[in-house]
């Protein structure tokens, strides 16, 4: 029989405190206390974290030679970087990289003015994907869009620039964190939830839904009807891009608010001449929506986009006829660059528009402006890429055109804790930050504080469980930005309220 360790006799010392023990270990009753905080404050193994990743597959990233090209150029830059080594057969791989490509002309520019066939095809595209380990769990996804200064070509740009996010989502252990369980199986998922409100977050909350395998009737009717119809106890829960205030917080509508991803809002545009892309000013996109600037070659908008043939056209000016969380942000952008529009116009989910038809949900405008030449709208980012649209880029607080893509949106979103956001109310329209997207914004839950059976109480604080975890590895493959951490646990703490 083996004779105690130190350690094993300290231990039960600590948990029977036998005075023979003591004895044993030649220990004064006066020095317990002292043994007791040593052994407290000595420091704990570390539990052992899952392996490093060493192999991955790549995977189909959609149909035609643009798809194989990027997945060649993968392939290569993996190859090359010596870190991850890769198989042709999932089921040798720790990871799997699969995903959906689109690239499309957008137009041409001409390097002499006297002939056509010194010019050259000017494209644009995404590409977007999902890392899953081997119980098929996503534990990493991203958007990728064109650079800002491309001098490659674009399968190449978009190739490069995914392989260094992969590389460094591997380096610092994203990839190999244990995904958490979708909730398929459990008792809540035999639980039917409804839902309603949002349409910027629409595509990201059907998806979500999906791979949490629980059952949500979504319906995408824009903020203002969802929290209509969670005031008349229509739905379970709702979603809304703007988040409830005291004031708007009445006695028929009492809920608990929680931010769930960021995104951002982004102005549109068709303007078929157009060889380079957009850079819009606040006070320019304001004097759009005024009526005050009319045409695309307005000096305030030349001054931005010197060389750019802008066309003596009118501007189709295009907005959400409905109540939408996505006009709340856009107006209030628009207050923040223009006294005018402020007091004319003011903040809303809907306002008395100076200009410009009207259309319903995000898809209304975009499409709209997809078969309106010299139109402007607003939408946010993913609605933009899914209809191959161009949008512009915006000039920040700091002077910056930033276009917005995932890694200027999710700079938009840092240090909003610190920021104040009390009831996880936070703003983070022109945030300081040089390189964020000044028009980016949360979206949010809101769960009612009162009427909901314990069952519905109990599933919902699942899902948000879920959402706040294991969701938030999925949403980069749409164009929305994760929560900061110290949002997201914040969040999961006040969830466990609703159990």
């Amino acid at each position: 029989m083996r004779s105690p360790t130190f350690q094993s006799l300290v231990r039960g010392c600590l948990l029977s405190r036998r005075r023979n023990a003591l004895r044993r270990l030649g220990i004064a009753p006066a020095a317990w206390l002292l043994l007791q905080f040593a052994v407290a404050q000595s420091p704990q193994p570390d539990p052992v974290p899952p392996a490093k990743p060493r192999t991955i597959q790549v995977a189909s990233l959609g149909d035609g030679d643009n798809a194989d090209a990027l997945r060649r150029r993968i392939v290569d830059r993996l190859d090359k970087s010596g870190r991850l080594k890769v198989v042709e057969s999932p089921t040798l791989a720790d990871l799997v990289l699969r995903g959906t490509s689109n690239i499309w002309p957008t137009g041409n520019i001409s390097f002499s003015p006297r002939s056509n066939s010194a010019s050259q095809t000017i494209y644009a595209g995404y590409l977007s994907v999902e890392l899953v380990n081997k119980d098929n769990r996503t534990v990493w996804s991203y958007l990728v869009t064109p650079s800002r200064f491309r001098t490659e070509s674009i399968t190449d740009d978009l190739a490069d620039h995914l392989v260094v996010r992969l590389l460094d989502a591997v380096q610092r252990g994203l990839a190999q964190t244990n995904a958490h369980s979708p909730l398929a199986g459990s008792p809540i998922t035999r639980v039917a939830l409804r839902a309603a409100g949002s349409t910027l977050a629409a595509p990201l909350y059907l998806k979500w839904f999906q791979s949490a395998g629980v059952s949500v009737a979504y319906d995408a009717i824009g903020s203002e009807a969802g929290i209509e119809q969670l005031a008349q106890g229509k739905v379970d829960f709702a979603a809304s891009d703007m988040p409830l205030t005291a004031e708007n917080i009445t006695a028929k509508l009492d809920a608990v608010q929680f931010p769930m991803v960021v995104g951002g809002v982004v102005p549109i545009y068709n303007l078929p001449s157009l060889d380079r892309p957009l850079r819009l000013t606040p006070q320019a996109l304001a004097g759009i929506y005024l009526g005050s600037i009319r045409k695309w070659d307005d000096p305030r908008i030349v001054e931005t986009n010197r060389g750019a043939h802008l066309p003596d056209a009118e501007i189709a000016v295009i907005h959400r006829s409905d109540g939408s969380g996505t006009t709340y942000v856009w107006t209030s952008f628009l207050s923040l660059a223009s006294s005018e529009w402020k007091h004319s116009v003011g903040v809303g989910l809907h306002v008395t528009w100076p200009v410009g038809p009207g259309a319903a949900g995000s898809n209304g405008v975009a499409e709209l402006v997809a078969k309106t030449p010299y139109s402007i709208g607003y939408v946010e980012l993913i609605f933009a890429i899914q209809h191959r649209l161009g949008y512009a880029a915006v000039r920040n607080p700091s002077g910056e055109f930033i276009k917005a893509d995932l890694a200027s949106i999710t700079h938009a979103a840092e240090g909003a804790a610190k920021d104040g956001g009390a009831g996880f109310r936070f703003s983070i329209l022109n945030a300081a930050n040089k390189d964020a997207y000044p028009i980016s914004t949360f979206t949010w839950l809101l769960v009612p504080s009162r009427g909901l059976g314990d069952e519905k109480r109990r599933a919902i604080a699942a899902l948000l469980n879920w959402l706040l975890t294991a969701g938030q590895k999925e949403c980069a493959s749409l164009g929305y930005a994760p929560l900061p951490h110290d949002i997201a646990l914040s969040e999961i703490q006040a969830s466990g309220s609703l159990k």
